[in-house]
C-alpha cells in the first residue's frame, strides 16, 4: 500500500500543477496577449453603427432586401448560424445539390433582372465549406449592380465604384481571389444613402 501512496502523491501533484497551469494560465495567458495584440480581431471583428453591434466583418449574415447586395447562400443550420457552421455533404452529382442549383440560379436571375444567357458566378448559388463566408466574388456584386442602384435611386457606376472600394485583394497578395465583403458595402451604401 505505502508503493502505491508514493506512486500516486507525485501524479496527484502533477495533475493539480498541470491543471493550473495548462487549465488556468495558459488560457488566460494567452487571452490577455489575443486581447492586447489583437484586441479588435480577438473580440471577433465585431461591426458597430450608433453604438450598437450590427455584425461581424468574419461571418456572413442574410440580406434579402432589393436595396442590399445579397450574401451567398448559407448551410450554416437556417442560415449564418455560428454554432452550426458547415457546408452541404451532397458532392456535386448529387440531384438534390443539382436541383438546388438550379432553383438558387433562376432565383439570381430573376431577383437581379439577367437573361437566361448570363452566366452566373457559382459563389451566388453554392454556400461555402463553413456557410459563414462574409464576401461575394467580384463578378457576383457586379452582378447585383444594377439592381441596388435602381432601388436606391443610384447611377450604376457610383455602386460599381462602391463595390471597387470594398473589394478586398488576395490573402498576402497572391492566396485565394478577390472578394467584396457584403455587411461593409452594405453598410457603406446607407452611409452613401444617409448622406444623400
Amino acid at each position: 500500500m505505502r508503493t502505491f501512496i508514493r506512486q500516486l502523491r507525485p501524479a496527484l501533484v502533477a495533475l493539480a500543477v498541470f491543471t493550473v497551469l495548462l487549465g488556468v494560465v495558459y488560457p488566460m495567458l494567452t487571452t490577455l496577449i489575443g486581447q492586447v495584440a489583437f484586441g479588435d480581431k480577438a473580440d471577433g471583428s465585431l461591426v458597430r453603427r450608433d453604438g450598437q453591434v450590427v455584425g461581424s466583418e468574419l461571418i456572413g449574415q442574410s440580406f434579402t432586401s432589393p436595396q442590399y447586395f445579397h450574401s451567398r447562400p448559407s448551410a450554416a443550420g437556417t442560415g449564418y448560424d455560428g454554432a452550426a457552421s458547415s457546408g452541404s455533404n451532397l458532392g456535386p452529382l448529387s440531384p438534390d445539390f443539382l436541383a438546388a442549383v438550379d432553383e438558387r440560379v433562376a432565383e439570381y436571375r430573376a431577383v437581379n433582372g439577367l437573361s437566361d444567357d448570363v452566366l452566373v458566378p457559382v459563389d451566388a448559388v453554392t454556400a461555402s465549406s463553413s456557410g459563414l463566408d462574409p464576401h461575394i466574388s467580384v463578378a457576383n456584386a457586379r452582378l447585383q449592380a444594377a439592381r441596388v442602384a435602381r432601388v436606391r435611386g443610384l447611377e450604376v457606376d457610383v455602386v460599381l465604384a462602391l463595390v471597387g472600394e470594398h473589394t478586398d485583394g488576395r490573402t498576402f497578395g497572391l492566396l485565394g481571389e478577390p472578394g467584396v465583403n457584403v455587411l461593409m458595402l452594405n453598410l457603406a451604401l446607407d452611409d452613401l444613402s444617409a448622406a444623400g
